[in-house]
């Protein structure tokens, strides 16, 4: 796929009251004393490179000797109140090994390393600026994958926990050569299934460098799980085919598992398999789901001009006529959703 197909920079859309309200429902407000802006006075950076010595597009930052302590105090802080409801028993052990700040993509994050001195484990969060549509892509991934996902909000401040994996780039150029044809086979029914997530939820760009590849030691197997990263493109894009992630060309390894690993019938069950499984766990949390809906059908998180194109070409492709009367992108995924639903919930 041609990347002129996501054209420009996404806007950053405020997190409007009544998805602030949903978020206090379901516990993800927090308070903090220091916000993604206060991040932003480093004085010095040096850039990280990889193992390699390519240039990561991160970089180390360093912040005035004045400043230090208190800040490192506070993101300590930052890190008890995600994993531990702000338990303060453990922040004498913990110290920030480093601040990132990365220059690529559309949030621009600080991702921060925490490490406890007492065994020197080490784990990492982001600090990014706060954007209504990434919320939402939050929530859908906790609430339709198989995955957990953990996240706070302050004002316009959004931490998120870090996503263990290896990087959907990393592991095609450096793994996917070594593994069995069987384990290849096991990829290509992961990778159908995550795009059928991607397509459902409407999660944009999703090309490798955006998703982890994650291995499961299972008895005398690996077993792979495929996980998206970024939710900077959520429900944003007009183009149909930015919510297919074997359209980007970043992942034509992957689509070519899945032509020579799998036969059409298989390829239709898997993605039936994920239909049934997205309504089993909406149907799990009805209540929640409904209140995200009413909330983000209400919600500017894209400009007409794309929630227009976006509705035609779903209409085109599904033949669902709801979606042609869909004023906003929420509009659009409760419509998609609702369809898949009504199909499937009869066996719940």
């Amino acid at each position: 796929m041609d990347d002129v197909l996501i054209e420009y920079r996404k806007p950053f859309y405020p997190v409007n009251p009544d998805l602030m309200h949903y978020l206090e429902v379901n516990s993800r407000l927090t308070k903090i004393q220091i916000s993604y802006e206060d991040l932003l006075r480093f004085n010095d950076y040096t850039p990280i490179t990889d193992k390699h010595g390519n240039d990561t597009l991160w970089l180390s930052v360093f912040y005035a000797q004045s400043e230090q302590q208190e800040l490192i105090a506070n993101l300590n802080k930052i890190y008890t109140l995600l994993h531990s409801d702000g338990d303060t028993a453990t922040l004498p052990f913990l110290t920030i090994d480093s601040i990132a700040f990365c220059t690529f993509g559309n949030s621009k994050p600080f991702r921060i390393r925490v490490r406890n001195i007492l065994n020197d484990n080490y784990t990492h969060y982001y600090v990014k600026k706060a954007d209504a549509s990434r919320i939402y892509g939050l929530e859908l991934e906790d609430i339709i994958s198989p995955n957990r996902v953990n996240f706070l909000l302050y004002n316009n401040t959004l931490i998120e926990e870090h996503i263990l994996g290896i990087p959907g780039d990393v592991f095609i150029a450096e793994q996917l050569q070594h593994c069995s044809e069987h384990e290849k086979a096991q990829l290509a029914k992961e990778f159908v299934k995550f795009n059928e997530r991607c397509m459902i939820g409407l999660l944009g760009d999703m090309r490798s460098y955006n998703y982890v590849v994650i291995p499961i030691h299972d008895f005398d197997q690996v077993v792979y799980r495929i996980r998206p990263i970024d939710f900077d493109q959520q429900s944003y894009e007009g183009k149909i085919e930015v919510y297919e992630p074997f359209r980007f060309k970043e992942n034509k390894a992957m689509l070519q598992l899945v032509t020579e690993k799998l036969k059409p019938s298989s390829v239709e069950q898997y993605k039936k398999e994920v239909r049934s499984a997205i309504v089993k766990r909406i149907m799990s949390d009805l209540d929640r789901f409904d209140h995200l809906m009413e909330v983000v059908r209400k919600d500017t998180i894209a400009p007409e001009e794309h929630v227009l194109q976006l509705r035609e070409s779903l209409l085109k492709r599904t033949y669902i006529a709801g979606f042609g009367i869909c004023q906003t992108m929420g509009a659009i995924i409760d419509t998609g959703f609702r369809f898949t639903m009504k199909n499937y919930r009869s066996n719940y």
